[in-house]
């Protein structure tokens, strides 16, 4: 099955205001009270300095973007992912939720906006202008999340070229969509490994903090990853099946209590940490 038959490429974009304002006047100040120069150091001052809002609406975003990373791999170098078909469903519904949260956090904060504005202006004192601060009108459009959602490139050309020039654009479309994939790839191992390498060193420690999000995260990665592997590569999904039986399935309160079978499972962390690094290099 070709490639373009069982994923999407897909491009997340958020935007939103950041409340921080180069202060001019106050660099000035600063510089002269330090006997130094303005190009010593810039004061950018935070708008909002005691309001929650914005910090809501900063961790919905950061949802969204965790969303969109656990679900997909890096494809290509303009913050595109690719992500199965078979997960798209899944994805999509929870994008919408996290979307709906991200919009609702946006307008509670544009209906407090003025009261927002006030309670700055006590914070900042001589600070405070009223120039830094877009109307509400003009703040809506700073905020938006976005979400593109486009078909694998592929080699069909509806349109009529020279032959020879044809066949270039095909072999240049090919090589650049085998590139992007073997990236994808590379950042399915890399991610794989890095889960492995996180368990096999805290286990490692003496009188480690173990949470239970270590075990989860391996068990979900895994998960995610038997849709993750668009060339079906075996290497990796023997590794996948072997991280998920043996390190995946380890109770954390054992992990917590048993400080030699805290050691045994590092051990076996680290012998598949070298494995997998031997298929890494040659991938």
């Amino acid at each position: 099955m070709k490639l373009s038959d069982r994923a999407l490429i897909v491009r997340l974009t958020i935007s939103q205001w950041s409340a921080r304002k180069y202060d001019r006047k106050a660099s000035e100040q600063v510089a002269a009270a330090n006997g130094t120069t303005m190009e010593a150091g810039r004061y950018n001052k935070a708008l909002l300095p005691m309001n929650d809002g914005l910090k809501k609406i900063m961790a919905a975003s950061n949802m969204l973007r965790a969303h969109v990373y656990a679900n997909t791999l890096p494809w290509a170098h303009d913050g595109q992912f690719i992500l199965p078909t078979t997960r798209y469903l899944g994805f999509i519904t929870e994008y919408r939720k996290l979307k709906g949260m991200f919009d609702n956090l946006v307008g509670e904060f544009l209906s407090d906006y003025n009261d927002v504005k006030d309670n700055a202006r006590l914070a900042l004192g001589s600070l405070y202008d009223d120039a830094d601060y877009p109307s509400a009108s003009d703040l809506l459009r700073k905020f938006n999340v976005d979400l593109e959602v486009m078909p694998v490139p592929t080699n069909d050309f509806r349109v009529e070229i020279a032959s020879d020039e044809l066949s270039r654009i095909q072999a240049d479309v090919t090589s650049r969509v085998e590139a992007a994939q073997s990236q994808a790839m590379q950042a399915a191992w890399h991610r794989l490994f890095d889960r492995v390498q996180h368990m096999a060193t805290t286990l490692s420690k003496d009188n480690p903090r173990i949470y239970d999000s270590m075990v989860d995260h391996i068990r979900d990665l895994c998960s995610t990853l038997t849709d993750l592997n668009f060339t079906d590569d075996p290497n990796l999904e023997s590794m996948r099946q072997e991280v998920e039986r043996k390190l995946g399935s380890q109770p954390v309160d054992v992990l917590r209590e048993d400080e030699e079978h805290r050691k045994a499972v590092a051990e076996t962390a680290e012998d598949i940490m070298a494995r997998m690094r031997g298929f890494m290099g040659a991938a």
